[in-house]
């Protein structure tokens, strides 16, 4: 399967250090046993609000007096593998290229077995509140995006 944001898997497999595990519940599934096709977007949004958490932007976005909030602009998600309830995955994220005020994040939802099941993608926007535009990432927040190992304590 040819997937259009992934020039080579491994190296883009490589790139992922962040990830959130998730465990396959009864209620995900469907009538022949397989994961919802609507799933994995919420396990996206686990791992993306875990991952913005680690890097300290969550936690000042929830604050009433800040000034931007995060909009998801787009998101899509390919599906390589079936998955089944009660199996355990890791859903990675990270930052592949960061705009002037958006991130293209991406996805993976790899298996106990290191196989990766389904991957995504998505946009993501800071807005301000008041003015509904985009907000301009700081140098720093751009680094911590590009290189999510450089923030220490969460």
């Amino acid at each position: 399967m040819k997937i259009p944001y992934i020039k080579d898997m491994e190296e883009w497999k490589a790139g992922f250090e962040f990830y959130y595990p998730v465990k396959v519940r009864f209620s995900e599934t469907d009538l022949f046993g397989h994961l919802n096709n609507t799933v994995p977007f919420i396990y996206f949004e686990q791992a993306r609000i875990e991952f913005l958490k680690h890097l300290g932007f969550m936690q000042n976005w929830l604050q009433t007096s800040h000034e931007s909030i995060p909009v998801v602009a787009n998101l899509q998600c390919d599906f390589l593998k079936q998955v089944f309830f009660d199996q355990e995955l890791k859903v990675y994220v990270k930052a592949e290229s960061v705009g002037n005020s958006s991130v293209d994040i991406h996805y993976m939802g790899m298996n106990a077995g290191g196989e990766p099941v389904f991957c995504g993608r998505g946009t993501m926007v800071q807005m301000g509140k008041a003015t509904g535009k985009g907000v301009p990432w700081t140098d720093q927040q751009r680094e911590l995006l590009l290189h999510p190992a450089l923030k220490i304590d969460v």
